[in-house]
């Protein structure tokens, strides 16, 4: 029995949200001031040790426990042409996560995470959204709980990656869905040429198009023009949320599906941080809408969560220096560096 039962309770829990715990947060600012640095001189490391205080609830925070979340799934839309690899592709990456095999394997063991993978009725693809909805009712929140209920909250942070062929077509169409000018959130994705591209603006139109009744309700829409990966990481990013666990967001596709929770409500995503700015050109449109800042800029395209994985090597970083540093008491420096 899937965790939610209808469109109406999932919204009920996208909007009853816990907020951060402030007085973990001021404790790490409090840290940082008695630093032995010019106040500011970490820059945005700064923010994010107060940040992973705040949704942890205690000071210091840690990342003893992290996890990295991949969801994949197959998508009906893909048989238009708007992918350079076929669907089948989605299985074998699958195969290779579990073989150790791929780019995000070498990056949970760098960061000593661990790494769980989601596969979700590969052997069904979503309905072509051009002609129908992605999901009816029931996958839609099938997919969502499935995501939900891999967050068990003993995690310190979780990372969220996709594996999908054809994604990042869902991705701009619900991009488009949500903010409007589906076009614009098009990308090249896997690699396809000029005519494939063309291809994939003309897609996501003719979705949008199709389903113009749905766009209003940022569920409904994320049903009719996602995936069920998709809907599995707004899901676990939900779960996280309630249970207090700040997570990492990858690149365009992870940004697409957890934008509806955004778009219900303001501070839904206040729990996450978008690890990297992808290569794909519509996921600047995509930051601009969700007002959020990239920690990196590596020119990254992958997925798999690989970009965020390796914005969580910066959050360790940030979280070294806060917790290793001597106060100037500690170091019996007189007085303050002036900023």
């Amino acid at each position: 029995m899937s965790r939610f039962s209808s469109f109406k309770q999932l919204r009920a829990a996208c909007l009853d949200l816990p907020g951060p715990d402030q007085s973990a947060a001021d404790a790490a600012a409090a840290r940082e001031a008695q630093l032995t640095k010019p106040p500011g001189s970490l820059g945005r490391l700064e923010e994010l040790t107060a940040w992973l205080a705040a949704w942890q609830g205690r000071t210091p925070p840690t990342l003893g426990t992290c996890e990295i979340l991949v969801f994949a799934g197959n998508h009906g839309v893909a048989a238009q042409g708007v992918s350079a690899y076929p669907p089948e592709v989605t299985t074998q990456m699958v195969a290779n996560f579990t073989a150790g095999g791929a780019a995000i394997n070498q990056l949970a063991r760098t960061n000593g995470a661990r790494l769980r993978v989601t596969p979700l009725d590969l052997d069904r693809p979503t309905a072509d959204f051009t002609e129908a909805p992605a999901m009816q009712e029931a996958e839609f929140l099938d997919a969502v709980g499935i995501g939900y209920d891999q967050v068990t909250g003993e995690s310190d942070l979780v990372v969220l990656g996709e594996m999908g062929i054809g994604n990042t077509t869902a991705a701009a169409a619900i991009s488009g869905a949500l903010f409007g000018g589906g076009a614009r959130f098009a990308s090249t994705g896997t690699g396809v040429g000029r005519d494939g591209f063309g291809r994939k603006r003309a897609v996501i139109q003719q979705a949008l198009l199709y389903h113009s009744d749905v766009l209003g309700d940022p569920l409904r829409a994320a049903a009719a023009v996602g995936g069920r990966e998709l809907a599995a990481m707004m899901g676990a990013c939900l779960a996280a949320r309630h249970k207090r666990t700040p997570v990492l967001i990858d690149g365009m596709v992870s940004s697409s599906a957890v934008a509806p929770l955004k778009a219900l409500r303001d501070d839904g995503l206040d729990h996450a941080r978008v690890g990297h700015k992808s290569a794909d050109a519509g996921h600047e449109f995509l930051l601009q809408e969700l007002g959020m800042r990239p920690l990196l800029d590596l020119g990254m395209r992958l997925g798999e969560g690989s970009g965020a994985a390796v914005a969580l090597l910066v959050l360790r970083a940030a979280l070294a220096c806060h917790t290793g540093m001597a106060t100037f008491e500690e170091a019996q420096v007189s007085g303050k560096f002036s900023s």
